[in-house]
């Protein structure tokens, strides 16, 4: 009786082992969990117009085309408020930087408020913010997992604040160790749950300063020169005032490299023996150089400053793209892309030139749209293209709505996942609205609202030029010529100035709603 009993737990035990074969079971093996992972990627001043997918040429962007050849890219993907850190708050809430009290990069970011990282633990998710924040206070309990690079950080042996408050200066190059980071939390996380992971990268932002191994990347390339470069500003007073054209604002020294200051600049001083004679040889041998010797003014003196702006700012996308393929092959490995929704965008759009500036803020195409692509195998179809206008306050409901979560009614972003998964019901046509506030320093942009349909564009500035400006995108898609003085538009813009006040009132914009209650309808 004992031998027929063991030889049935036997021909038992072999059945078991035999179907965990056939089906692929195997206890040692991470399950999957039910709801999708999420990582979001996002930089730092990246413009779409530098990205492959977006139609670029020149840049080598393969990892980000990947994202967008495997899943959905956005074409007309905006911001709320063009500046670094107010974009930031705007996507961790899902609302305007009026209501989520971040207008400009001088504030102190209020973490207890409702986050998109909250809501998300709420449906079971461990989160994480890895890298940049620039929030101008710490996370907080506001994520699971946290280590974050004071303000800017630095390219070059950047530090790292972590939750135990200790500030660790880490040997390296920014990107690489950011994606270090993150893997490594990867690695160490709560398997048993699904993971929301924002990895914050601080390339491209200003002074461009490249990976060792990239610098030189693109001196091969003569940049195009954009059709607007020597802009006139004809009818648009506000660029007129501005303070970031390539040809003023632009610093030989510490934008360009020019006769690099090793001593004075803090982002050289950090730099290690090797560093520091890599920078040497090319920015002073070569560059330094090439300048002496052609002793540029005037409009070639514009130029040449333009082309050494896109050759470092290339190139430090360069170690930027590298990294996205790094994260994507651990995903691969760890045989966790099926199940992930990897999504790269950047805080917002960049001017690579175009009216003749470098930086963001104004509500010009250049700064307001910026990239988005994003994967999710079997649910998103490869190589679908969105062109829907949506804005950056609807990233937190298309997640929350993606992970199955509940939407809160005091979001005032509306999830897009209807137009990434192809639903028959689709997405409503819906201006963005938009609001800029940091004024003067350090650009002199005045601030400005105004509101973007899939057509037309109107903006009003205010405050100490007070003015209108309003465009159609279909016929003038430089928006060189200012059409709120053009009689023919007069209805059109009447309209589009009603529902300038519509959208203020729905976004309980009281600072707009002040400057137009009274003038809308003049």
């Amino acid at each position: 009786m004992f031998r027929l009993l063991t030889i049935f737990a036997f021909i038992g035990i072999s059945a078991v082992l035999i179907s965990a074969k056939l089906f692929g079971i195997n206890r040692h093996k991470e399950a999957a969990p039910q709801k999708p992972n999420i990582i979001f990627i996002i930089s730092d001043d990246h413009a779409y117009q530098a990205i492959g997918a977006y139609g670029n040429k020149i840049a080598k962007t393969p990892n980000i085309d990947r994202l967008a050849k495997e899943g959905a890219i956005l074409n007309n993907q905006l911001v709320t408020n063009s500046i670094c850190g107010p974009s930031r708050a705007c996507f961790l809430t899902g609302k305007y930087s009026h209501i989520n009290g971040y207008k400009a990069n001088d504030g102190k970011f209020d973490v207890k408020q409702q986050m998109l990282s909250g809501l998300l633990s709420k449906e079971g998710y461990q989160t994480a913010w890895i890298g940049k924040w620039h929030l101008g206070t710490l996370p907080g309990k506001a994520f699971d997992h946290w280590e974050i690079m004071p303000d800017q950080g630095f390219y070059y042996n950047p530090d790292f604040i972590n939750q135990q408050n200790d500030t660790v200066r880490t040997a390296g190059y920014v990107t690489d160790i950011i994606t270090q980071k993150a893997t490594d939390w990867l690695d160490k996380r709560d398997k048993t749950k699904p993971f929301f992971l924002v990895v914050g990268e601080k390339a491209t932002h200003r002074e461009w300063l490249p990976d060792i191994q990239d610098l030189g990347a693109y001196d091969h390339v003569n940049f195009p020169i954009p059709a607007t470069f020597f802009d006139d500003y004809d009818g648009r007073e506000a660029a007129k005032e501005q303070y970031m054209s390539i040809a003023k604002a632009m610093e030989l020294d510490r934008d360009l490299k020019v006769n690099v200051d090793f001593e004075n600049f803090l982002l050289y001083k950090r730099m290690n023996k090797a560093q520091r004679e890599a920078f040497s040889n090319y920015y002073i041998q070569k560059v330094t150089k090439d300048f002496e010797a052609k002793k540029p003014s005037g409009k070639e003196l514009a130029i040449w400053k333009y082309q050494r702006y896109m050759k470092d700012y290339y190139a430090t996308a360069n170690s930027l793209d590298r990294n996205i393929g790094k994260m994507l092959d651990y995903l691969d490995k760890k045989e966790l892309s099926q199940n992930t929704i990897v999504i790269y965008a950047s805080d917002q759009g960049f001017y690579l030139g175009e009216h003749g500036w470098f930086d963001k803020r104004f509500m010009y195409e250049e700064s307001l749209k910026t990239p988005f692509v994003i994967r999710y195998p079997g649910k998103i179809k490869a190589g679908s293209k969105v062109n829907n206008v949506v804005a950056n306050i609807d990233w937190a409901p298309t997640l929350l709505d993606m992970a199955g979560g509940k939407i809160p009614m005091d979001i005032q972003g509306r999830s897009f996942w209807s137009a990434l998964n192809g639903s028959k019901t689709g997405l409503a046509e819906k201006p963005v609205y938009y609001h800029y506030y940091e004024y003067p320093g350090p650009h002199l942009v005045h601030p400005h609202f105004g509101i973007r349909t899939s057509q037309y564009k109107l903006i009003r500035f205010y405050g100490k030029l007070n003015s209108w400006e309003f465009y159609d995108l279909k016929n003038d898609k430089h928006e060189l010529h200012n059409l709120a003085a053009d009689k023919k538009y007069e209805a059109l813009l009447k309209s589009f100035k009603s529902k300038l006040l519509t959208a203020a009132q729905e976004y309980k914009d009281q600072d707009a709603i002040k400057y137009l209650t009274l003038q809308v309808l003049e």
